[in-house]
C-alpha cells in the first residue's frame, strides 16, 4: 500500500485519537482554560473534520464537514449570548493551525508521506479552517445585529411606556436616551398602542431623560403632530431647563402643547 493511502486510511481508522491530540495541545497552548463543554464539542468537531479529510482526499473532492459549520456557528452564537468579542475565538485560530501542521509532520513522516502529498493535506486543512473562520465570523455579525435589533425595541419600549391612570388618560415618561432608532421605534409601538387604548388626553413627561438633544426636540414634536392629528390632546411635563431653550430656539410650532413643570400638576389640571 502506498504512503498516501495509508496516511487516509490511518486518518479514517483514527479519528477519536487525533481529534483528542489536536484539542489537547490547543487547549494547552491558549492563555485561558477552555471550558469542558467547548472542549467536547470540539472533540466532536474535529473527528468529523478528520473523517471528511481522509474522504475528501480519497475522492480527490473537497468536502466541507457539515460539523464543522455548526461548530463554527454555534461558537459565534456562544460568544453573543455572553456579549463576548469574537476576537476571543479568532485569537484561537493561530495556534490551531500550529498544532495541526505539527501532527500532520508526525503523521506524514510516520507513513513516508512525500512533500508534494504533505502539501497538498496541510493545504486542505487549512482550507477548512480558513472557511470555519469566515463562518465564524459572520455568523457572528449576523447574530450580533439580530440581538442588536431585539434589544433596541426592548430598549424603545422601556424609554417609553404607556401607564394608563384613568379613563381616556395615559402618562408617557420618556427615559434614558432617546435616539434616531429608539425614536423610531417608539413612534411605531407606542402610537398603535394609544390608538387601540381610545386615549383623549396624553401626558408625556420628559423628566427621566439621560439627555437632552436636538433629536429629543423631534422627537416630542413628531409625536404631538402624530397625536394631534389622531384627535389626542397633548401636555407635556418634565421639561429642563436645556430642553425649554432648545424647544425656543428650534423654530417649531408647538402651540397645541400645554405645559406643566411636573405630572402632579398637570393631573390636577385634568381632575
Amino acid at each position: 500500500m502506498k504512503p498516501f493511502e495509508r496516511f487516509i486510511n490511518y486518518t479514517t481508522d483514527h479519528t477519536d485519537e487525533l481529534a483528542a491530540t489536536i484539542v489537547d495541545r490547543v487547549c494547552e497552548q491558549l492563555p485561558e482554560e477552555v471550558p469542558q463543554e467547548e472542549q467536547h464539542q470540539a472533540l466532536i468537531m474535529y473527528k468529523e473534520l478528520w473523517k471528511s479529510l481522509g474522504e475528501s482526499l480519497k475522492d480527490d473532492q473537497f468536502k466541507i464537514p457539515e460539523a464543522l459549520m455548526k461548530w463554527s456557528r454555534s461558537n459565534a452564537a456562544m460568544m453573543t449570548e455572553i456579549g463576548g468579542k469574537i476576537s476571543v475565538i479568532v485569537d484561537r485560530y493561530p495556534p490551531t493551525r500550529v498544532i495541526f501542521s505539527e501532527v500532520l509532520v508526525e503523521v506524514s513522516e510516520r507513513l513516508g508521506l512525500s512533500l508534494k502529498e504533505f502539501a497538498r493535506v496541510n493545504q486542505q486543512v487549512n482550507t477548512m479552517l480558513d472557511i470555519s473562520l469566515n463562518e465564524t465570523y459572520y455568523a457572528f455579525e449576523r447574530l450580533s445585529e439580530l440581538y442588536r435589533s431585539d434589544t433596541e425595541q426592548e430598549l424603545a419600549e422601556l424609554s417609553a411606556p404607556i401607564v394608563p391612570v384613568r379613563d381616556g388618560i395615559v402618562i408617557i415618561p420618556f427615559i434614558g436616551e432617546i435616539t434616531d432608532d429608539r425614536s423610531y421605534a417608539i413612534m411605531n409601538n407606542v402610537l398603535p398602542r394609544i390608538a387601540e387604548m381610545e386615549v383623549e388626553c396624553t401626558i408625556t413627561d420628559f423628566s427621566g431623560l439621560v439627555s437632552v438633544d436636538d433629536q429629543v426636540v423631534r422627537s416630542l414634536h413628531q409625536l404631538e403632530d402624530a397625536l394631534s392629528l389622531m384627535g389626542i390632546e397633548v401636555i407635556t411635563t418634565g421639561l429642563r431647563p436645556e430642553l425649554a431653550q432648545k424647544i425656543v430656539s428650534s423654530g417649531m410650532d408647538f402651540a397645541g402643547t400645554k405645559y406643566y413643570a411636573t405630572v402632579k400638576q398637570a393631573l390636577e389640571s385634568l381632575l
